[in-house]
C-alpha cells in the first residue's frame, strides 16, 4: 500500500484497489476507487470545478483540505470527513479488525457490484433522493431502490442535517440505505466507486450542487401562470373550445396541453389529421389568445410507425441482452428509443421539429421518461452508453437534452420540457419534472408535499404535480370536489401550477383509442368550486413578480423556489416554534408578498363554505371510505 501526492490530489494503491481523493469544487471532496486497480476518467453528468486545496501525507494516513472540508485517508483504506473540524462522515468496515472498507464483486467482466458503508449518527436526518410516494420527509430509517419508475424518480443525492451533501456519482441501478445501524450506498454495476461530499448548510450545498451538475436556465414568463390539461382532448375543436371559454370568462391561461394518442401511431411524432386537421391554424388561434401549446411525446415505437425501420436499422432503439426488444406493452408490444445515442436525439428532434415545432407548438411533454419498461429488468437493456444496470438512471437526462439542444439550435431561448423523470444535471436542460401518475386522494396529496420538498433538496428547482391527482377522481363526489380545492391551494405555491388528470367518465363504446375522460376544467366541479379555483388563478397572477424574482434566484444560485423550512431557519425546531407562535411573529419572518398571498389564500379558503376535512370525513364515513387530512410530519434536525 502506498500514498502519492500530485497536483494536491491524494492517490492510494493497495491490493485490489486504486483510489483518489481530490477537491472538485468549493468545499467539495470527491472520492474515487477502482477495484480493477486502475482509475478511469468518467464524470457522467458531474462538472468538476477547480478549487484550491492542500494535500499531504503523514504517518499512517494522507490528508486533503479544501475550504471548510477535510478528508483523511488511512492505510487500511478508511476515509473520514470533517467540516470546520467536526467529524461528519466516517466509513464503516464490514469485517472485524477494520479489514475491509468498500466491498466489490466482479460480474464476470469489467463491471462490478460495489457498496460503501458509513457509520450511523443517531441525531442525523436525511433529505433528498428524488421523489417517491413514501409518505416520508425525513428519510432516516428508509431504504430506497435507485431505479426510475412511474411516480418514482431516483436522484442519488441526500442532504444531511450534520451540514453536508452526499452525491453518489453512479447512474447505475442500486440501493441507498439510511438505516439506524449504517448508511450504505450500493451500485449494481460500476467500474469504480465515485462520490462527492459537499460541506455547508442547505443554501451553500444547493449552490455547490448546481455548480457541479448545472444551473437551471431562467423559466419562461409563460411558465409562471396557470396550465390547463386533461386526459385527454380528443380533437382540435374540443381543445379550442376550452381555450375560448377561458378567454371569454377572462381567466388567465398560459398553457394548454394535448396529451397522448393525438398521433397516427406510437413513434410517428405527428398529429393524426383525422382529429387535428390544421395544427398551424390551431396554434395561431391559441397564440392570439396569449396561450402556449404543449404536446405529449412518448419514447415508445413499433413496426407500424413510419420511423421504425430507419431507427432499428441505425441502432437508435434500446436493445436487449436476451429476448425481444419489445420492453413495454401498451396497445401492442413496444420498443423504446435510445435517447442516450446522439444520433437518435438528432433524428427524433428533426421529426418533432417538422411536425410540431414548425406548426407552432411551443413546448413538449416527454412522458414515460424513465423509460417505463415491464418487467423492470434494467440489466437486460443495452443502451448506447452501456448496459442498463450501469447506466439506466441516465435515460431522462439525455431525453431532456434531446429537445433542449434542438430548441437551442433553432434559436429558441424560452425553453421548457415537462418530464416524468429526471437525473442529476437534467435541470440545465430546462427540465420540469412532475410526480407521475398518482391517485386522487388526500393521502396522495400529503405524500406529494413531502416528495416535492425532497426533490427540491436534489437541485431540481422546477417540479410539480397533477393538481387533483391523476386517476380515480369522481368530479361529481363531494370528496373530490374538496380535494381539488385543497390541491389547487397547494398547486398555487408549486413552481408550476398545472391542472391534469384522468377523471372518471371515459366513454369506451366509441371506435377511438384512449377516449377523453371526465371533464377537468375549473368549471367542471360545481359553481362553488369554480369561484374558488378562479380566484386562486388570479392570486397566482398577482404573484407573478414574486415568482419571477425567485425563479431567477433559483437559476442563479441553485436555491429552489419551493423548499423546506430549514433552508430559511437555523433548525426545524426553531422553525416549528416560529410557526406555532402568534400571527404577527410568524408573518414577520416572511416577505410581504408571501404574507399577502397567505392572507388572500386564507380568505379564499374561507369561501369554501362547508368544504372542510370534517365534511369530507362525514361524507366518506357514510360510504364506508377512510379519510385522512393532509398533513406533514415534522422531524427535528
Amino acid at each position: 500500500m502506498s500514498f502519492s501526492i500530485k497536483d494536491n490530489k491524494i492517490f492510494f494503491v493497495r491490493a485490489g484497489e486504486a483510489a483518489c481523493l481530490s477537491a472538485c469544487g468549493k468545499d467539495c471532496i470527491r472520492f474515487q476507487a477502482a477495484p480493477s486497480g486502475k482509475l478511469i476518467e468518467q464524470n457522467w453528468t458531474l462538472l468538476p470545478q477547480e478549487a484550491p486545496a492542500k494535500a499531504w501525507a503523514e504517518e499512517g494516513r494522507a490528508v486533503l483540505e479544501t475550504g471548510t472540508m477535510r478528508a483523511e485517508l488511512y492505510e487500511n483504506g478508511k476515509t473520514i470527513y470533517y467540516r470546520d473540524g467536526k467529524k461528519i462522515l466516517e466509513e464503516l468496515s464490514e469485517l472485524t479488525f477494520d479489514a475491509q472498507f468498500r466491498n466489490y464483486r466482479n460480474k464476470g467482466s469489467d463491471l462490478w457490484t460495489a457498496r460503501v458503508s458509513f457509520l450511523p449518527n443517531e441525531d442525523e436526518h436525511f433529505y433528498g433522493l428524488g421523489h417517491e410516494a413514501t409518505d416520508c420527509f425525513d428519510l432516516k430509517g428508509c431504504t430506497m431502490d435507485l431505479r426510475h419508475l412511474n411516480s418514482k424518480c431516483a436522484i442519488p443525492f441526500v442532504y444531511s442535517s450534520l451540514g453536508y451533501g452526499f452525491l453518489w456519482n453512479q447512474p447505475s441501478t442500486g440501493r441507498c440505505e439510511l438505516a439506524h445501524n449504517r448508511t450504505r450506498w450500493t451500485s449494481d454495476a460500476t467500474r469504480q466507486v465515485d462520490y462527492v461530499v459537499i460541506g455547508g448548510g442547505p443554501r451553500e450545498v444547493a449552490g455547490a450542487l448546481a455548480d457541479l451538475t448545472g444551473h437551471a436556465p431562467k423559466m419562461p414568463d409563460w411558465g409562471l401562470g396557470f396550465w390547463q390539461c386533461r386526459l385527454r382532448y380528443e380533437n382540435q375543436e374540443q381543445l379550442l373550445s376550452v381555450a375560448r371559454r377561458y378567454k371569454e370568462l377572462g381567466i388567465p391561461l398560459d398553457v394548454i396541453v394535448i396529451d397522448y394518442f393525438h398521433w397516427t401511431e406510437q413513434g410517428d411524432y405527428r398529429f393524426d389529421p383525422k382529429y387535428w386537421p390544421d395544427p398551424k391554424a390551431m396554434t395561431e388561434e391559441l397564440h392570439k389568445m396569449g396561450i402556449k401549446l404543449m404536446v405529449s411525446m412518448w419514447p415508445t415505437i413499433n413496426e407500424h410507425s413510419e420511423n421504425y425501420r430507419h431507427m432499428i436499422e441505425n441502432n437508435m432503439l434500446i436493445r436487449t441482452v436476451s429476448g425481444s426488444n419489445r420492453v413495454f406493452e401498451f396497445y401492442g408490444p413496444q420498443a423504446e428509443i435510445d435517447a442516450t445515442n446522439p444520433e437518435t436525439r438528432a433524428y427524433v428532434w428533426q421529426r418533432l421539429k417538422e411536425n410540431y415545432i414548425d406548426n407552432g407548438v411551443d413546448l413538449l411533454w416527454f412522458d414515460e421518461a424513465e423509460p417505463e419498461i415491464h418487467p423492470e429488468h434494467f440489466d437486460n437493456l443495452i443502451l448506447s452508453v452501456g448496459n442498463g444496470s450501469e447506466t439506466a438512471l441516465l435515460f431522462p437526462y439525455y431525453y431532456a437534452q434531446l429537445v433542449y439542444d434542438g430548441m437551442k439550435e433553432s434559436g429558441r431561448e424560452d425553453i421548457l420540457t415537462l418530464s416524468r423523470c429526471s437525473y442529476l444535471g437534467a435541470q440545465k436542460f430546462a427540465n420540469l419534472i412532475w410526480s407521475g401518475d398518482i391517485p386522487s386522494t388526500f393521502e396522495s396529496l400529503r405524500m406529494q408535499i413531502k416528495s416535492g420538498l425532497n426533490m427540491a433538496m436534489c437541485g431540481m428547482p422546477w417540479w410539480t404535480t397533477d393538481i387533483g391527482g391523476f386517476y380515480g377522481g369522481d368530479i361529481e363526489s363531494d370528496y373530490f370536489r374538496e380535494l381539488i380545492v385543497r390541491w389547487f391551494q397547494y398547486g398555487l405555491f408549486c413552481p408550476v401550477m398545472r391542472l391534469h388528470g384522468s377523471r372518471n367518465g371515459h366513454d369506451r363504446t366509441r371506435d377511438i383509442l384512449e377516449p377523453t375522460g371526465g371533464d377537468n376544467e375549473i368549471w367542471s366541479f360545481g359553481d362553488r368550486d369554480f369561484e374558488i379555483l378562479r380566484d386562486l388563478i388570479f392570486l397566482r397572477e398577482r404573484l407573478r413578480p414574486y415568482l419571477r424574482r425567485h425563479m431567477d434566484i433559483a437559476s442563479e444560485t441553485g436555491v429552489p423556489v419551493m423548499r423546506p423550512m430549514f433552508f430559511d431557519y437555523r433548525t426545524i425546531r426553531s422553525a416549528t416554534r416560529s410557526a406555532s407562535s402568534t400571527s404577527s411573529e410568524t408573518t414577520s419572518c416572511l416577505p410581504r408578498s408571501c404574507v399577502r398571498a397567505r392572507q388572500a389564500t386564507a380568505s379564499i379558503c374561507r369561501r369554501a363554505n362547508g368544504f372542510s376535512p370534517a365534511t369530507a370525513r362525514n361524507t366518506r364515513a357514510a360510504s364506508g371510505m377512510r379519510f385522512r387530512r393532509p398533513c406533514m410530519n415534522s422531524s427535528p434536525l
